[in-house]
């Protein structure tokens, strides 16, 4: 029998959707097709080296019973570093060693990127120097040789957005995407580098490679707000060889390489980024870029500090003539 109650009838149909989400469009291109096969050779090959890596005291810049500053090579995992430090301590101190010490990285550096790398001796000193290293009270530079038609300027500070899609690689976004949504719920971010010419073609421009703590007033600021260079028209037998040095404002990941790509000069060797995996007739095994110097104040004493790792050869041989 059929009950007396009222049936409602629904209407399903929509006419108050919210309008659909817009996310930002990247400014640099998706990695080529070719980096993905370079890559799993190079991330094989560093993880046999990585195995096999030892640490000498030639490879230390500084060290004090807080921290030790090492010379990463290129091609190491920075966790096979840090394991490295154990048994260099104990070759050096001898082996009846008291309270031995807790290493923690206090920074991170690429596979392929070498230079400077900070690592403490204890859970306290580490906790107050990532801290420096978050706030932005510590000062990095870099040097990397980069290929492209050379740069009009001399000087330039780029800033622009940062970001990746959910399971996507890293882009360079516009300026004024800065704080936006991408697929996946991550945020556009900050991202600001300055750069400095160095030598094109073996020619210096600045044959004083002291670093400087800030670059001149005179540099070309760029906003970014459009498509960068596209590298790919670039005729391969009119690029350059550029040697710049680096000072990332933010700490972004691959921020100096995202940053070379979009300005047309990308790192020698760095695949990911439209770098070539060849240069003057010789096979690159990782990208060109070091991590030159370190500027901070002792997370104990107080006292400022410089830090500054030895020049890669392909540095040097980029500005000896």
């Amino acid at each position: 029998m059929e009950d007396n109650k009222t049936h409602t009838h629904l209407n399903l149909t929509k006419t108050d959707d919210p309008k659909p989400l817009i996310y930002p469009t990247p400014l640099s291109p998706p990695l080529p097709l070719i980096s993905k096969q370079i890559e799993l050779n190079r991330a094989l090959s560093a993880s046999s080296k990585s195995s096999l890596f030892t640490l000498s005291r030639s490879d230390v810049v500084f060290e004090d019973e807080y921290l030790i500053v090492i010379n990463k090579p290129q091609g190491i995992y920075c966790d096979r570093v840090l394991s490295a430090i154990p048994p260099l301590l104990r070759d050096s101190q001898g082996t009846g060693i008291k309270n031995p010490p807790e290493f923690h990285l206090a920074n991170r550096l690429d596979r392929d990127t070498s230079g400077v790398m900070v690592i403490t001796k204890s859970h306290k000193v580490a906790g107050k120097l990532v801290k420096a290293f978050t706030d932005h009270k510590v000062s990095k530079v870099y040097v990397a040789l980069c290929c492209g038609s050379a740069p009009k300027w001399d000087s330039i500070s780029i800033r622009s957005g940062h970001g990746r899609s959910k399971h996507g690689v890293w882009r360079v976004y516009a300026a004024s995407d800065v704080g936006r949504t991408l697929p996946g719920g991550s945020i556009v971010r900050d991202m600001a580098t300055s750069f400095q010419v160095l030598s094109v073609n073996g020619r210096g421009r600045f044959k004083d490679l002291t670093t400087k703590s800030r670059i001149d007033q005179q540099e070309t600021v760029l906003v970014v707000e459009n498509v960068g260079v596209d590298i790919a028209s670039t005729d391969e037998n009119k690029k350059d060889e550029v040697l710049i040095r680096a000072f990332p404002e933010s700490g972004k990941t691959h921020q100096i390489r995202l940053h070379c790509q979009y300005l047309g000069i990308p790192i020698c060797g760095d695949v990911k980024y439209e770098g070539p995996h060849e240069w003057k007739g010789r096979t690159l095994d990782g990208h060109c870029l070091h991590a030159e110097t370190l500027t901070l104040d002792h997370p104990v004493t107080g006292l400022p500090l410089v830090f500054r790792a030895p020049l890669p050869t392909w540095a040097e041989s980029s500005i000896s003539s």
